[in-house]
């Protein structure tokens, strides 16, 4: 167990690495070329910057070496993060296919998978814990690394959002594994938290540099990581939402622009400009705007997740209702319309719905 001193020097290390080594990479992109060039579909007027992932890993690093946490299954959990973060990497100075892009990702699970960390039981409510086979367990566990990852990597459209939204899940899973004793979800949140801050000194809009899918994957695979070192292991109630419910704008995202691209009959990995964040510009926020009111709401069901953690059913039902009035309300925030089915709640076809109304 760390002390609450060493700690904290881990954290500064991460975060004044991040701090450092962040110029370091812009002046490298910008040699080599390694930006991320302005177009109809992205926000940003000149051409920025697009590998930041790295500085934030290489601020986590250096907490490392500090810090040195152990785990039996520390090894695979480094080299699946090493994986994903090549994945991202790649694709932002090759562009690579969906498919490929995919590949990388379920590579970089099925090393954790396969390692022995998986998803092994869930708790429901009226039937208690749940304990999976072998097979489901790892097949969860490898969607839940790949989904987590992708989520993150959508909703990073505007400067500082999907950094911000990882710090915020990252202190809402470090509150919940000091009430839980979790030392190792402990020591990796405090390294996270720290080289992610120290990245989004450059990343607030206007941002100097972009993580690129370099950062957002690596974060997303984070996440999820810690998750299932912590938030599946416990005993509440709905065990299984909690992660969930801690990154809850970027599921919701995911899940609107799934669903959307399919009724649309698009690919899934087609982008547009219908994210969460872009509707809120549509609605008529700013930039900054925009981004504190995700990171808000990201807040509040943060908030919700330590509610119920280890919380009794009623309370866990009280949470749950609370989350969808949250997300609810986030829908009105952005403009979203919603009337008789989910698919025209997501599709916004403004006109279409005038009409419903006459």
């Amino acid at each position: 167990m760390w002390s609450a001193a060493e700690l904290l020097i881990a954290f500064v290390i991460a975060l004044l690495t991040a701090i450092i080594t962040t110029p370091i990479i812009i002046w490298i992109s910008k040699k080599c070329n390694l930006v991320d060039q302005p177009d109809n579909r992205k926000q940003h007027q000149r051409a920025v910057p697009s590998i930041g992932g790295l500085a934030i890993f290489i601020g986590i690093a250096a907490g490392f070496l500090y810090l040195q946490p152990e785990h039996p299954q520390m090894t695979a959990i480094i080299i699946g993060g090493i994986i994903m973060l090549l994945t991202g990497f790649l694709d932002d100075i090759l562009d690579l296919r969906p498919g490929t892009k995919l590949l990388g990702q379920i590579g970089a699970a099925s090393v954790v998978a396969y390692s022995g960390l998986v998803i092994e039981k869930v708790t429901l409510p009226f039937m208690g814990t749940v304990f999976l086979g072998e097979y489901v367990g790892i097949a969860l566990t490898i969607f839940w690394i790949v989904a987590a990852a992708n989520a993150i990597n959508l909703i990073d459209g505007l400067d500082g959002l999907a950094g911000g939204v990882s710090t915020i899940a990252f202190i809402s899973i470090l509150v919940m594994a000091i009430m839980d004793y979790r030392v190792i979800v402990i020591g990796l949140c405090v390294l996270l938290i720290g080289a992610t801050l120290g990245f989004l000194a450059f990343n607030f809009h206007p941002a100097k540099i972009f993580m690129g899918d370099t950062g957002a994957l690596f974060l997303g695979y984070s996440i999820a990581i810690i998750s299932m070192l912590g938030l599946f292991k416990n005993v509440a109630f709905f065990s299984f939402v909690i992660p969930i419910i801690v990154i809850a704008l970027p599921v919701f995202d995911t899940l609107l622009a799934i669903i959307r691209r399919i009724n649309n009959k698009q690919g899934i990995s087609v982008a547009d400009r219908n994210h969460i964040h872009y509707l809120l510009l549509k609605n008529g926020y700013s930039h900054r705007q925009s981004v504190w009111i995700i990171y808000a709401f990201s807040m509040f069901f943060g908030a919700m997740a330590i509610v119920v953690n280890n919380a009794q059913l009623m309370t866990s039902l009280a949470v749950f209702c609370f989350v969808l009035l949250g997300i609810h309300l986030f829908s009105v925030v952005c403009g979203i319309r919603s009337r008789g089915s989910f698919i025209s709640l997501v599709n916004k076809k403004e006109e279409l719905h005038k009409r419903r109304l006459k």
